[in-house]
């Protein structure tokens, strides 16, 4: 019997290992994405509780949540506070028969949540440079304390979280020893301005409920990603998520496309095919652009959301699915209804939800500058081209630029530039933006030759603190930025530019 409980446990312990992968294809919130690793971990160690811990790179924290919860001050640990925080720090393993007679141990979790520690494995989760960006942890096995076999397989375990983790948006920062930086709330977004956070709001709300969501915003501001997001995080995350858009159906097509078509029902129809509402069932069937639907598609669409049935185009039986509809548009819907091109009881139909996703220009600089780092690391490694990084004057053209094709522009520009850059260092030439002179005279850093006019005989420390000075400005008075160009501590930054 316990040889094939410990089979059953080996068992579980490998497809866990395969299953972590198949976890990060999609918009999922990272909060419930590391929740869902932890618990998939606990049940393979046959453990009561498992957490992943995540080091923040910003303040060398660990956080086992992404989102802020001031009412759970407990997934918050201080550097180095206790067992998780100082394997954090020295990157050794910790198996412990009984916790709490450790003098590392910190009981203030267990006091917080009512838990009771007493058996403890915690391992460091190490990317491929062997930086630590975590701990994982399990605590109180079932049959006794955790074996040297556990030890190995935990470790194992936890070489597969630092991959998962490196496919999601906490990856580490370029040339970071340590941590990852939190990017945004939801995988594969990157965003923390005000305005984003806003719409995590509204999605994790609209993610929880059926209601039928209108997503607005320009062109390529990201309403896909967030539709996707939506469906990922709701109870419909196993179905299917299909889109359909509505730029690209001829008028003609437009209801076959959507509803499907029986054999003979118009020229060419030899066989019945179902349609995208058919292939939805079960998930979300996202319509992208609905504002572009011809009247008699509005129609069709109304009805489907009224019964949640339709027939096919040439059919006389009634089709019932269980799908939940998401919908995007950059047009103003309320003006076509007002000029007779969009149905009103479809318009109020489709927006019992109503979120809008700000502009990336709306966003602010620096999240223009976090997005293009994102889609660097993205194409440095599509292209095999890695130590790409932008000059000062390239993140300065990036930063004084509008971006009337949102986040979308920004992902081109960023292409372009890590395929026609000819070394690491991408100046402002290679991103085909519009070049800006400055305005102010103190500005030296062009966006062209990223030249500093210094004039002879300045003593070396004004012209180390004239050119500390210029990195400033052009990194957008971000002393963080600027240290790492200058490739300095921001305590020597201060030094050099203490006026900037």
């Amino acid at each position: 019997m316990l040889a094939s409980a410990a089979v059953i446990e080996r068992e579980h312990k490998l497809s866990l290992l395969l299953e972590l992968g198949a976890l990060l294809a999609q918009e999922v919130d990272l909060d419930a994405l590391l929740g869902d690793i932890g618990q998939r971990v606990a049940r393979a160690m046959r453990a009561e509780r498992a957490t992943v811990f995540v080091v923040d790179a910003a303040t060398g924290g660990l956080r086992a949540r992404i989102a802020e919860h001031p009412d759970l001050p407990e997934l918050h640990l201080a550097r180095g506070l206790g067992l998780a925080g100082w394997v954090a720090e020295s990157g050794e393993v910790v198996n412990l028969a009984d916790a709490t007679r450790d003098p590392r141990h910190f009981g203030g979790v267990d006091r917080a949540t009512g838990f009771t520690t007493r058996t403890l494995l915690s391992v460091p989760v190490r990317d491929g440079r062997r930086a630590i960006r975590g701990v994982l942890q399990v605590l109180n096995k079932h049959d006794g304390p955790f074996s040297a076999e556990d030890e190995t397989f935990l470790q194992a375990l936890a070489n597969q979280v630092a991959l998962a983790l490196d496919g999601t948006t906490l990856r580490a920062a370029e040339g970071s020893a340590r941590g990852v930086q939190v990017r945004g709330l939801f995988n594969h977004i990157v965003g923390s301005s005000p305005a984003v956070r806003a719409v995590y709001e509204q999605v994790t709300r609209a993610a929880a409920v059926d209601a039928t969501v209108l997503l607005r915003g320009e062109t390529g501001a990201g309403k896909g990603l967030f539709a996707r997001a939506i469906h990922a995080n709701s109870r419909r995350r196993a179905g299917p998520f299909v889109t359909v858009d509505c730029t690209t159906l001829p008028d003609a097509l437009v209801e076959s496309e959507l509803f499907g078509h029986e054999k003979g029902s118009f020229t060419g129809a030899d066989r019945k095919v179902p349609g995208k509402v058919d292939a939805a069932d079960g998930g979300t069937l996202f319509l992208d652009e609905v504002g572009e639907l011809a009247p008699t598609a509005q129609a069709r669409l109304l009805r489907f959301l009224q019964e949640h049935a339709f027939e096919r185009v040439g059919g006389r039986a009634t089709v019932r699915v269980d799908v939940r509809v998401l919908t995007a548009t950059h047009r103003d819907l309320a003006a076509l209804v007002a000029d007779g091109r969009f149905r009103q009881d479809l318009y109020y139909r489709l927006r019992v939800v109503e979120i809008t996703v700000p502009p990336l220009r709306a966003r602010g600089a620096d999240e223009v500058l976090a997005l293009a780092e994102h889609f660097l690391e993205v194409f440095s490694r599509r292209y095999g081209r890695p130590g790409l990084r932008l000059s000062a004057a390239a993140r300065l053209a990036l930063g004084a630029h509008d971006w009337p094709g949102n986040v979308r522009e920004l992902e081109h520009t960023i292409e372009r530039a890590a395929v026609l850059s000819p070394d690491e260092l991408i100046a402002a030439e290679h991103l085909g933006l519009p070049l800006r002179r400055p305005t102010a005279p103190e500005a030296a850093v062009t966006p062209r030759d990223e030249a500093v006019v210094l004039p002879l005989g300045l003593r070396l420390s004004e012209a180390s603190a004239r050119y500390a000075e210029a990195t400033l400005r052009a990194c957008g008075n971000n002393r963080s930025e600027a240290a790492r160009v200058l490739g300095v501590g921001r305590n020597t930054l201060r030094r050099k530019a203490p006026k900037a």
